[in-house]
């Protein structure tokens, strides 16, 4: 994810540049101007088309492609909002968590401390490797009692976390660590846990439809390709720079919504959920009263792409 300083335009123009989506970008709106300076060049110096477009007709579709446009962006920006949103969820419900096991574990209870603080900080890591490529398994704390080799074999490490977190609470429970009234404390807590993992999944596992996101390109492509005929006989060769700065802006907007669209990725737009669920370690550590390593808590502050 890129932070920026929204009153700093000309710092920010300065790396416009550096993402991905923009070098992209930039390639695309690179053929469409060869494109359009061969159709520009032919028309004024060789030949005249006989395609020749209606400027309302063409007004008609650019407000039509604006419209689709509009929910595009907003349809995209929903699911990376929502995405921020259930890992702000998830980190409340971590730490309460932690604070609720906290206050009703005795001081002396090290143990039992370590297990909680340790476990709550492996479901947020392995929710980030599970929306991601992979849980990296190596980057989890050791735990007593919790079976590596189960942990790995798992097909959903998260929920596997979380059916161990629910047993604890049921085993401290029969010991009389935990009274009937904590367990009705916790579990509204833990069940959120679960929720946040199943609504990311949602996210990821279900895309924009690929007839609305094959029409919408479709719908640009034409668009673009039409522009220069429109064009040609009011601006010349001016034609091309219009087209260019016209085509950079839709193939823009395109391209973002495709990049946030799936909000858990690695692209630079995207949202930093290994920065978060190092975030929540933190916190489940802190709360619990459980020291943490300081190269551990560096990295709640590393992936970031600062522009300044």
């Amino acid at each position: 994810m890129i932070l920026y300083k929204p009153g700093e335009w000309w710092k920010a123009l300065l790396h416009f540049h550096t993402t991905a989506v923009i070098r992209r970008l930039l390639g695309r709106v690179l053929l469409v101007g060869l494109y359009v300076a061969v159709v520009t060049a032919a028309q004024l110096e060789y030949f005249r088309f006989i395609l020749k477009v209606e400027r309302e007709y063409f007004s008609f579709l650019g407000i039509l492609l604006s419209l689709l446009l509009v929910f595009r962006t907003n349809t995209a920006y929903d699911r990376y909002y929502e995405g921020r949103r259930l890992w702000g969820l998830l980190l409340a419900s971590s730490r309460n968590l932690a604070g609720l096991l906290g206050a009703v574990l005795p001081a002396e209870a090290a143990t039992h401390r370590l297990f909680y603080a340790r476990m709550l900080s492996n479901f947020a890591l392995a929710l980030e490797g599970h929306l991601r490529e992979g849980v990296a398994f190596d980057q989890l704390e050791a735990v007593d009692g919790v079976d590596p080799a189960g942990l790995r074999a798992a097909d959903n490490p998260p929920t596997y976390l979380a059916s161990l977190l629910q047993s604890s609470y049921e085993r401290l429970h029969q010991a009389q660590v935990l009274q009937p009234v904590h367990l009705l404390s916790l579990q509204p807590y833990h069940q959120s846990l679960l929720e946040v993992a199943g609504s990311c999944e949602r996210i990821k596992s279900t895309p924009i439809p690929f007839a609305y996101s094959f029409f919408i390109k479709g719908f640009i492509s034409v668009f673009i390709l039409l522009m220069p005929f429109v064009l040609l006989d009011t601006y010349g060769y001016f034609t091309i720079p219009i087209v260019m700065i016209g085509a950079y802006t839709l193939l823009g907007l395109e391209l973002i919504g495709e990049e946030i669209e799936n909000p858990f990725g690695r692209e630079s737009n995207d949202l930093p959920i290994a920065q978060l669920a190092n975030t929540v370690r933190v916190s489940v550590h802190e709360t619990l009263s459980v020291p943490l390593p300081q190269h551990k808590k560096a990295l709640a502050e590393a992936p970031y792409t600062i522009v300044s």
